[in-house]
């Protein structure tokens, strides 16, 4: 039977995953490899149609009925929070006119909307349209992720909030953006093998980082070794050998403010799978 896996075309996920592709992990069964938008991940996720796919911490809340949360693969860390952007500087309280945002269940959008409850005109598209469309003019800000952190000042682009600065600021917490979910319905011990293999990956880059790169440019065509490699850097840290009791601190942090703040239900099964 062949296991469907899926992951966005960032480079920190075709990083982290190239082994589990190229069959460097051993005694890996057949994998079927989808790379999608993370808000597509997201709503694929919503209707449970893939074994194992990266997803935003912000729609775990959905989730949770068939899915559980594996510790290792996950985008955490400090100093790497969503940013919004716009033309020229000003308050974010200020901003009038729609913001751009790359989907409504991405955490990103969650933290918008628990720094700035006031805010109400946005427009979901496709992360990596987003600095364009700020710069165009077609939105009044748009907010950004990804590899869109590095590049957003090339177009003359100003940063009015950093939201991973702010949740650093308010929770002393990393800021938690992606995880991985593998379905329930594997059962505990296929979802235990899982979560080892994937940081068996994570492991192998970490440790190979030049046998990555093909892979890495395959998918990320526009950006430049330099945009690679700090991207990279930022996103794949200790919390994604395994996320470890501050990072489930954050994640549940997240979700207990969306919740009191009626953005999200309540999460009422245990979020992680056990180490």
């Amino acid at each position: 039977m062949t296991t469907t896996l899926a992951f966005s075309p960032c480079p920190n996920d075709t990083f982290l995953f190239h082994a589990l592709v190229h069959g460097l992990v051993p005694d890996t069964p057949p994998l079927g490899v989808e790379l999608c938008d993370v808000e597509t991940l997201n709503e694929r996720a919503g209707r449970a149609e893939l074994d194992l796919t990266k997803i935003s911490y912000g729609a775990i809340p959905w989730l949770l009925e068939d899915y559980v949360l594996l510790r290792s693969g996950s985008a955490m860390g400090r100093g790497c929070g969503p940013l919004v952007v716009a033309r020229e500087p000003c308050r974010l309280d200020d901003v009038r006119g729609p913001i751009a945002i790359p989907g409504e269940r991405t955490t990103a959008f969650l933290l918008l909307r628990l720094r700035a409850p006031q805010l109400g005109s946005f427009r979901a598209m496709r992360f990596d349209r987003i600095p364009r469309a700020v710069a165009a003019g077609e939105v009044a800000a748009g907010l950004i992720i990804h590899e869109s952190r590095f590049t957003y000042a090339q177009l003359g682009l100003s940063a009015l909030a950093d939201l991973g600065e702010w949740w650093e600021s308010w929770t002393g917490l990393p800021i938690p953006l992606g995880g991985i979910l593998a379905r329930r319905a594997l059962g505990a011990t296929m979802v235990a093998w899982w979560q080892k293999a994937v940081r068996s990956s994570v492991e192998w880059a970490l440790l190979h980082p030049d046998a990555t790169r093909a892979y890495v440019k395959q998918h990320s065509q526009e950006l430049t070794d330099d945009v690679i490699d700090a991207h990279i850097k930022l996103y794949v840290n200790e919390f994604t050998k395994d996320v470890g009791d501050d990072g489930i601190a954050a994640v549940r942090a997240l979700l207990d403010r969306a919740a009191r703040a009626g953005l999200a239900p309540p999460c009422g099964k245990e979020l992680f799978a056990p180490p």
